[in-house]
């Protein structure tokens, strides 16, 4: 069931009435069951009900990710074998004004036009809608396709773990469809590779200061995105606004901190963030006044790219701590110095980011230790590798510990790609008009599956998708019938073996 926003209010809607039908329906299906990354149980054993009750052989492996074969469609037996792949996870993000349980509750969508959004989170799109694809083709009987394979993996939003663990020979076909793109008219063959940076920070509680008043600073409202895909739309960083004023204030006066939250994963934008602090209460007036004439700077800059941007501040109670000196600066140091945003742009690709990196949350946990995790992009390793260590120093220059994780290889582009020539084709003779053919500066899963895959041939693509990571995440909808058509044409115009 979905809803569409009319006369300012919620009316109900059959999928049905959404196109494609079939696909518009295992969405919807998928929408009622959570699938937060690294907890994708419930999903996993929803394709594999799906899979019994459609007579399929499936597979599963040690990581819990799915294939699901279907066998030729009749005239179709001696087509060459395809293999269509999406993740099961997705992001998990919401306004914090929303009580929504990722864990537990389905996501609540409704159509404003023509798009398909979610009631205060993330929708999900990314990538359920190329698993409603896979489900649709497989539920099918009157679709033209060769041996078909559809792989679904797990965990691809926090580290790609799926496919990192996936052995080589879990599939058979030598062409992989990737449904994970998000802009309609485009072709991918390309894509960044990845390594997160992780700063932590031990401090010692300190005695609030006598004569204290405590003081909530938020910031709210900004449009946030996928760190690789948005990283050149140059959006507010949440982390960086209130660091902007917790720097200054120490400067001017004895300012505090007892808790600084923001952010929430490695590969968004930081929407929102609040800090806790505390000041001598003579100073309160002053401070609030420097934080009047920083927020109006922050207004003026920002005016035009984040129309929703909302800071305050707020009396709060008195915290039971503060940190300690020498690690309240070295956390404000390290968060204004830590670069964000576009490093570099690719001089082969015109338009395309070639390297960047997120600071993409900042967080208090157990054992008074403060996390600190942002993430490195690059179409080129060496330059990936290069942007890691100029984070890593800034943080070291902090006396942080620093941890990277393994990192991921990028996807290099292969102009030379039959199933890009298939696919192109097929576009035009759809649409009219030649698609794009670009790389994207986000991870996707193939540059590791060529890794364990060397002579696949692959291609990415799906309807168009804003907002992704974000609860201002939306599909398309009619860019999705046409992401459909396409599919559908390519799988006919397979080349049979030779």
């Amino acid at each position: 069931m979905y809803y569409v926003y009319a006369e300012k209010k919620l009316i109900p809607m059959s999928s049905n009435q959404l196109k494609p039908e079939l696909v518009f329906h295992y969405f919807s299906e998928i929408c009622k069951i959570p699938r937060p990354s690294k907890k994708e149980g419930k999903i996993i054993a929803y394709i594999i009900d799906f899979a019994q009750k459609h007579n399929l052989e499936y597979r599963k492996d040690d990581a819990g990710n799915i294939l699901v074969r279907k066998p030729a469609s009749a005239g179709y037996e001696n087509k060459q074998a395809v293999v269509l792949q999406s993740h099961l996870d997705m992001v998990c993000e919401k306004n914090s004004d929303i009580n929504h349980d990722f864990n537990n509750d389905p996501i609540q969508t409704y159509v404003d036009g023509e798009w398909l959004k979610a009631k205060g989170t993330t929708l999900g799109a990314d990538d359920g809608i190329g698993i409603a694809a896979q489900l649709a083709i497989l539920a099918s009987n009157d679709i033209g396709h060769g041996p078909l394979e559809c792989l679904f993996t797990v965990d691809e939003e926090t580290g790609l773990t799926g496919a990192f663990e996936m052995k080589s020979g879990f599939f058979n076909s030598k062409i992989l469809l990737n449904l994970d793109s998000e802009d309609e008219g485009e072709l991918f063959i390309g894509c960044a590779g990845g390594i997160d940076t992780v700063a932590t920070f031990a401090f010692e509680p300190d005695r609030v200061p006598g004569d204290s008043v405590a003081m909530k600073l938020t910031v709210k409202g900004l449009l946030g995105g996928h760190s690789g895909d948005d990283i050149d739309k140059h959006r507010a960083n949440s982390i960086k606004l209130i660091n902007r004023f917790l720097w200054k204030g120490t400067q001017l006066y004895d300012l505090r901190l007892a808790n600084l939250d923001g952010g929430n994963l490695r590969n968004a934008i930081p929407r929102e963030a609040t800090a806790v602090f505390t000041t001598h209460q003579d100073d309160k007036a002053k401070l609030i006044l420097t934080f009047e004439s920083i927020r109006n700077q922050i207004y003026n800059e920002w005016r035009d790219a984040e129309p929703n941007l909302e800071i305050t501040i707020d009396d709060a109670p008195l915290p039971q701590f503060v940190i300690d000196e020498p690690t309240h600066f070295d956390l404000l140091n390290s968060l204004y110095a830590c670069p964000h945003g576009v490093i570099a742009m690719s001089r082969q690709l015109k338009g395309l980011v070639e390297t960047s990196t997120n600071l993409a949350s900042v967080k208090f946990i157990q054992d008074n230790q403060i996390l600190v995790t942002t993430s490195q992009r690059s179409a080129v390793e060496s330059a990936k590798n290069d942007i890691s260590n100029m984070v890593e120093s800034v943080f070291r220059l902090a006396n942080a510990n620093i941890q990277h994780s393994d990192g991921y290889p990028g996807w290099a582009p292969n102009t030379n790609s039959q199933i890009l020539e298939i696919t192109k084709a097929s576009y035009k003779r759809l649409f009219k008009v030649e698609p794009v053919v670009r790389a994207i500066h986000a991870g996707l899963e193939c540059g590791l599956f060529l890794k364990k895959y060397p002579e696949l041939d692959m291609i990415s693509f799906g309807p168009t998708i804003k907002g992704a990571h974000s609860p201002d995440e939306r599909l398309h909808i009619p860019s999705t019938q046409k992401f459909w058509d396409l599919l559908l044409d390519v799988l006919k115009n397979i080349p049979e073996n030779k």
